[in-house]
C-alpha cells in the first residue's frame, strides 16, 4: 500500500491501529490480525527492560574465576528481572568470586540468585557492597539470609566478604549471623562492614558472631585467621567497639583493623588497645575520628610498644592532644621500627609537642608521611615545623599544615593561676595518666606502696619541709613510682623549692632530686615521657588536657633541673624533648628568669655535645 492509499476495509495501520471493522467472517479475521499485532506490541515494551538487562549483562566481566556485574545500576525485584544473570551464574563453572555491588536487590530476586549459587561450592570471595539502595530495611535481612543459606549450602569456604555500603541496621547483622558462625567463613581472612549502620547491637552481635566461629574452627583444628577488618561508619560507640575487642584479642590473627566515625571514646579505646597488644602482626590501624583523649591516647601508645610490623597509623581527628602526641613520640623513639605513615591531624596538638613527634618521626629510616595539619601550632609553629624538617631534608615527608586552626587561647582558670585552693582539697589529686598506665601495665618495677609510706609521700607533699625530707631520703626511691608520673613530678618540684645557696641543703637536695630522676628517666621512653610531659604541665610550660593546679615556681625548682640535665642519666631523648618545648613555651617561667637562662643554657650545651 503506498502513502497515498487509504487503508482498505480490515486492514491495519503502521502504527497498529484499526480503521473501520468490517461485519461477518472478514471482521473475524480482522480482529485476529488486530489483537496479534497489539500483543506483538506490548510484549515489545515489556521487552525494553529485559533488553536492557541483557544489554548491561553483556559488559559483564569474566575471567580468572570472577563474575562481575558490579556497577551495572541494575534494578533486581524479582525472578524474572534476574533470569538472564542466574543463567550466567549457573552456567560458569569453577565460580570463585562474585560481584554484585552497585544494583539494587530485592527479596525475591535474592532468593534466585540464592538458588544458583547452591551448587557453588567452589566460591571464596563475596564482593557485595552496596547492593540494596532503595529497598526497605525489613527487606534486606531477608535477601541476606537466602544469599548466606545457599553459602552454607553450597558448602563454600569463604576468605573474602565485602557487605559495606549497605544500610542494614542490627537487623542486617542478624542476616549475616549464622553465615558467620558457619563453617562458610572459618576460612574467611577478610571483613569489610564498612558505613552499615550496624549500631551497638549489630556490634555485639557481629563480636558474638566471630567469637563462636573461631571456637567452632579451633574445635576442628583450623582456628579462624581473619586478617583484615573494616567496620567504619557504623555508630559502635563503646559497648559496640570493647565487644569487637573481645572477638579481636581472641583471633590474635589481625594484619588490619579500620574503624573510622564510630563515636568511640576513651573508654571503647582502652578496650581495642587491649586487644591490639594481642595482634603481633598488625600493619595498619585506621581510627580517624573517634575521641581518644589522653587517656585513650596513652593507652594506645603502651599497646604499639608491643608491636614491630605496623606500617600505617592513622589517629587524625582523634583529640591525642599534646600530653597524648608526646606519648605517641616516645613509642616512635624505642619501637614502630618499620613505621611509614603517621595521621595525628586535628588533634588539638601545639607547637611544641608536634615538634616533638616531627623530631621522632624523623627518626624512623621508612617514615614516608607525617600529617600534623588541622592543629594549634600558629603561624609561628607551622614555620618553625617545616624549617626543622627542611633543615634534615624531611620537607617531602610534612603533610600541608593548610588548615592548622592557630595557637589555642590561653584560657586559665583564675584560681589555678592564683594557686588558690580550699583547704579541704586534696594535696594530690590521681592524674587521668596514672590510672590509665596502670590499668594497660606500665610499671616502674618498684614494690608497691605501703600505706604508711604512701601517707609519709602526702604529708611531705602538702607542706614540704627539710626535716620532712630527711625523714623520707632513706626509702623515696622504693616509693617514687614511675607509673605515676604526676605524682613522681609534684615530688621533684616539691623537693625542688627546698633548695637554698647553703651548700650542705643544696647537695641534699641534688641527691634527693637525683634519686627522683634516676628512677624515672630509666624506665621506659613511655614512662620518661609521661613524667616529664607532667613535669612541664605543673610547671606552666605545656597545656595540659585538665586544668591542673599550677605550682608557683621558685628558681630552685629550675636549678634542680639545670643539675639534673648535666648528669648521664639524663638522656639525648631527654634533652631534646626539654630544649624544645622550653624553647617554644620559655615565657611561662619568666617568674624565675635568671634560673630559666641557666636551664637553657645547660639544654644548649648538651644539646650540642649530643649533636
Amino acid at each position: 500500500m503506498t502513502q497515498t492509499e487509504t487503508p482498505s476495509r480490515g486492514s491495519v495501520t503502521s502504527e497498529g491501529l484499526a480503521t473501520r471493522a468490517p461485519c461477518g467472517r472478514s471482521g473475524v479475521c480482522f480482529f485476529i490480525q488486530l489483537y496479534s499485532k497489539v500483543f506483538k506490541k506490548v510484549v515489545n515494551m515489556a521487552s525494553d527492560d529485559i533488553t536492557q538487562l541483557a544489554d548491561s549483562l553483556s559488559k559483564t566481566h569474566v575471567g580468572d574465576g570472577e563474575l562481575s556485574f558490579k556497577g551495572l545500576g541494575l534494578k533486581l525485584d524479582n525472578a524474572e528481572s534476574v533470569r538472564e544473570l542466574v543463567t550466567k551464574i549457573d552456567q560458569y563453572q569453577g565460580l570463585r568470586a562474585l560481584r554484585l555491588g552497585g544494583n539494587t536487590v530485592g527479596v525475591e530476586a535474592a532468593k534466585a540468585i540464592a538458588k544458583a549459587l547452591c551448587s557453588k561450592d567452589q566460591l571464596q570471595r563475596c564482593y557485595w557492597s552496596d547492593m540494596f539502595t532503595g529497598r526497605l530495611r525489613s527487606e534486606i535481612p531477608t535477601a541476606l539470609m537466602s544469599l548466606s543459606g545457599a553459602l552454607m549450602s553450597a558448602g563454600a569456604r569463604l576468605t573474602e566478604l565485602d557487605l559495606s555500603d549497605n544500610a542494614f541496621g542490627p537487623d542486617g547483622v542478624k542476616g549475616i549471623e549464622e553465615l558467620m558462625k558457619s563453617a562458610s567463613c572459618h576460612t574467611l581472612r577478610e571483613l569489610r562492614l564498612n558505613n552499615c549502620g550496624m549500631g551497638i547491637g549489630g556490634g555485639k552481635i557481629l563480636a558474638e558472631a566471630l567469637i563462636e566461629s573461631h571456637k567452632k574452627s579451633t574445635a576442628l583444628g583450623s582456628p579462624l585467621r581473619l586478617k583484615v577488618f573494616f567496620a567504619g561508619r557504623n555508630r559502635l560507640e563503646n559497648e559496640g567497639a570493647s565487644a569487637l575487642a573481645k572477638a579481636f584479642q581472641l583471633m590474635g590473627t589481625l594484619e588490619e583493623i579500620h574503624m573510622p566515625q564510630n563515636g568511640i571514646n576513651y573508654a571503647g579505646v582502652i578496650a581495642l588497645a587491649s586487644a591490639i597488644r594481642e595482634n603481633p602482626d598488625l600493619q595498619v590501624l585506621n581510627f580517624n575520628d573517634n575521641t581518644f583523649t589522653k587517656r585513650g591516647t596513652l593507652a594506645m601508645a603502651q599497646a604499639l610498644r608491643l608491636l614491630r610490623n605496623v606500617q600505617v597509623i592513622n589517629f587524625g581527628d582523634c583529640l591525642v592532644r599534646s600530653e597524648g602526641a608526646i606519648a605517641l613520640a616516645a613509642v616512635l623513639r624505642e619501637g614502630l621500627p618499620i613505621l611509614r605513615e603517621l595521621n595525628l591531624s586535628f588533634g588539638e596538638i601545639t607547637g611544641g609537642a608536634a615538634l616533638v613527634v616531627a623530631q621522632a618521626a624523623m627518626d624512623k629510616p621508612h617514615m614516608e608521611k607525617v600529617n600534623l595539619n588541622g592543629n594549634c601550632l600558629g603561624e609561628d609553629g607551622c614555620e618553625v615545623l617545616r624549617e626543622v624538617m627542611d633543615n634534615m631534608d624531611k620537607g617531602d615527608m610534612l603533610a600541608s599544615l593548610s588548615e592548622d586552626e592557630g595557637e589555642p587561647d590561653d584560657e586559665e582558670d583564675e584560681d589555678s593561676a592564683n594557686g588558690d585552693s580550699d583547704a579541704s582539697d586534696e594535696c594530690y589529686e590521681t592524674d587521668e595518666c596514672e590510672e590509665i598506665v596502670k590499668d594497660n601495665g606500665i610499671t616502674g618495677g618498684g614494690s608497691p606502696e605501703k600505706p604508711q609510706k604512701q601517707a609519709e609521700i602526702q604529708t611531705f607533699l602538702c607542706s614540704p619541709t627539710a626535716e620532712k625530707l630527711s625523714h623520707m631520703k632513706m626509702n623515696l626511691q622504693e616509693q617514687v613510682n614511675a607509673a605515676e608520673p604526676n605524682q613522681a613530678a609534684d615530688i621533684f618540684l616539691k623537693i625542688g623549692s627546698l633548695y637554698s645557696e647553703d651548700t650542705e641543703a643544696k647537695l641534699a637536695v641534688f641527691e634527693m632530686t637525683d634519686e627522683v630522676l634516676k628512677k624515672v628517666l630509666s624506665a621506659s621512653a613511655l614512662q620518661s615521657y609521661c613524667f616529664l610531659t607532667s613535669l612541664l604541665v605543673l610547671m606552666g610550660v605545656l597545656k595540659g588536657e585538665r586544668k591542673v593546679k599550677k605550682m608557683s615556681l621558685v628558681p630552685g625548682q629550675l636549678l634542680c633541673l639545670e643539675h639534673a640535665v648535666q648528669q648521664e642519666y639524663f638522656s639525648q631523648d631527654h634533652v631534646s624533648l626539654l630544649h624544645t618545648l622550653l624553647s617554644r613555651n620559655g615565657d611561662a617561667l619568666k617568674s624565675c628568669s635568671a634560673a630559666r637562662e641557666r636551664l637553657c643554657s645547660a639544654l644548649e650545651n648538651k644539646w650540642h655535645k649530643f649533636h
